[in-house]
């Protein structure tokens, strides 16, 4: 098997430029998913089963900040030294598109974005980004709030496409509180034919259903659903990093979130960074738990150094 990745460059007049940006990586020539810079964050769509089933939406007219396969986090909390030894609190919002709770929207913008292809044949995608503030008063561009390094393993099989995703997360210039946040940290959107609405389900890691719009205790989840033609897909989320901390969302309408922010903030400064880990396993047909955790287990068995 052959990875690929190309930077699906558009022709532009002379003197235009992309505000956004694809760039697809390809096994054998056929599409396994897609890079994104879009508006407001880098993010994953779309994302292919081997069969070539695409099993994320993006930015569905419900929820438009919810972009396939992405990181996200509200309630970002820059301390910033002000005159006189005081420290002033700057609060972004790096989840909503817009102004939400009175939090500025922010900006995940990728800096740099290298490819390689390792011994085993591993597809390996590492990036790095700044979670950008707004443009305002004396800073025009938007303060860097955190810098993030961002690891993605992609390997792929008759069944499976499997992503292993590391984020590295450190502060700017100043300590940085994170949470307390439902709307963090992994997410997944899965497309609308995939919908509890629509017939799908969400199953945990015992092979056991999970109702609507509940925060289930659980290892997984994993969301199979119709993809046309008779055939069913799912995307299996599976954190590797605090899952006994972290907080589940699974709705009806087709979002899977896991987040560690949820019931304690995280403090970031010079000395800390915060390191996250999860599994995305984009999936034909119901492959079962057995097979998830074999994925689990050999993905996080991988040296991401």
């Amino acid at each position: 098997m052959t990875f690929t990745f190309d930077t699906g460059d558009i022709k532009l007049p002379r003197g235009a430029w992309a505000r956004t940006q694809r760039r697809y990586l390809r096994s054998e020539g056929r599409l396994v998913l897609g890079l994104t810079q879009g508006d407001f964050r880098s993010y994953v769509f779309p994302l292919f089963t081997p069969r070539g089933h695409a099993v994320t939406s993006e930015a569905p007219a419900d929820h438009p900040h919810h972009q396939s396969l992405w990181l996200g986090a509200d309630h970002v909390h820059a301390l910033v030294q002000a005159s006189e030894g005081q420290t002033e609190e700057y609060t972004y919002n790096f989840y909503i598109n817009e102004v939400f709770q009175g939090r500025a929207p922010g900006r995940i913008v990728e800096r740099s974005c290298s490819f390689s292809v390792d011994a085993d044949g591993s597809a390996v995608i590492r990036q790095h980004l700044d979670w950008q503030g707004p443009a305002e008063w004396a800073a025009p561009e938007g303060r860097q709030i955190l810098r993030e390094e961002r690891v993605y393993v992609v390997q792929q099989d008759a069944d499976a496409t499997a992503l292993r995703l590391r984020s590295i997360l450190r502060p700017g210039a100043w300590p940085v509180r994170l949470g307390p946040t439902r709307h963090a940290y992994f997410n997944a959107r899965v497309a609308e034919s995939m919908q509890m609405l629509a017939g799908g389900r969400a199953l945990n890691e015992r092979g056991e259903t999970i109702g609507a719009t509940q925060t289930p205790a659980a290892e997984w989840i994993d969301y199979i659903g119709p993809i046309g033609s008779g055939s069913e897909a799912g995307v299996a989320l599976m954190p590797l990093t605090d899952r006994q901390e972290g907080w589940w969302f699974v709705s009806d309408w087709g979002v899977i979130t896991w987040g560690p922010f949820r019931r304690r903030q995280r403090a970031l400064d010079a000395d800390h960074a915060l390191t996250q880990d999860a599994c995305f396993i984009a999936h034909d047909g119901d492959i079962g738990p057995a097979r998830l955790h074999a994925w689990r287990e050999r993905l996080a068995q991988r040296d991401l150094a």
